[in-house]
């Protein structure tokens, strides 16, 4: 079962419930009686290898996917950050444009003063990501990291309290992700936004989370990056040898994936 709300949580408490959730394809299951809180502002990293349930995550919180069992609650608006994918040239679309969808996309018919407000939604989003010299270029003719800093602003555009983010930093160089972490970072700082943010690098975002989870086989762990990133918990949810090594700041996982 799942539930989802529209507009700013009412009085305190999580913005993302999960309560013994489980989800199973046929006789696989990525994960089963999962227990997760995320409060406004929270930033949690979900890590863990291809075909653990990372993504199947995400579409069980936007209600493109059903739990097998428990509840998941969502109060708040999402905003959504897809996979990096290089837009084609042909597309006739400008920046600006890209960003209104995230404001209308499933709108008709919006009027004059629904044209308005997209128009201040989606100046205040290009704003926030500081893409304004690029809104009215067209969106195949920008660099992946232009065109990525674009679909942060998407996400941006509805005014979201959860932004859900799936794996935003493929196919960029280090550069670029280190910026695209800072844009969604700025955001959850100073909007108080939740994020869960799906990766398979933890050092990008390693400086901003409160929590992990990671995710492998049907099991998981949940906690500060401290204490589930070590080898011993990974060896554990592996289930082989598995070596968390510390190299310049950096977290590098040797063995299980």
């Amino acid at each position: 079962m799942s539930g989802q709300s529209d507009g700013a949580p009412s009085g305190g408490g999580p913005v993302i419930s999960l309560r013994d959730a489980a989800l199973r394809y046929a006789d696989r299951t990525l994960w089963d009686g999962l227990d997760l809180d995320i409060a406004p502002g929270e930033f949690v990293a979900v890590l863990g290898p291809n075909g653990a349930g990372k993504t199947s995550l995400l579409r069980v919180l936007l209600g493109q996917a059903e739990l097998s069992s428990g509840t998941a609650q969502v109060r708040g608006r999402i905003g959504y950050i897809p996979q990096q994918r290089a837009l084609d040239g042909a597309v006739p679309l400008r920046g600006r444009d890209l960003v209104g969808l995230g404001f209308d996309g499933a709108s008709w018919g919006l009027g004059l003063r629904g044209r308005a407000a997209r128009r201040r939604a989606v100046d205040t989003a290009l704003r926030q990501v500081d893409a304004e010299p690029f809104a009215d270029a067209p969106v195949g003719s920008l660099s992946g990291g232009e065109q990525q800093r674009l679909r942060v602003a998407q996400a941006l555009a509805s005014d979201p309290t959860i932004l859900l983010c799936d794996e935003p930093l493929l196919s960029l160089d280090p550069g670029h992700q280190q910026l695209a972490v800072s844009l969604i970072e700025r955001r959850r700082r100073e909007h108080e936004t939740a994020v869960l943010f799906v990766t398979h690098e933890i050092n990008p975002v390693l400086p901003y989370c409160d929590r992990v989870l990671y995710l492998v086989d049907g099991r998981f762990e949940v906690g500060p990056t401290a204490e589930v990133m070590t080898s011993e918990r990974l060896t554990r949810l592996y289930r082989t040898p598995v070596d968390v090594l510390h190299v310049r700041d950096r977290l590098v996982v040797v063995g299980g994936e």
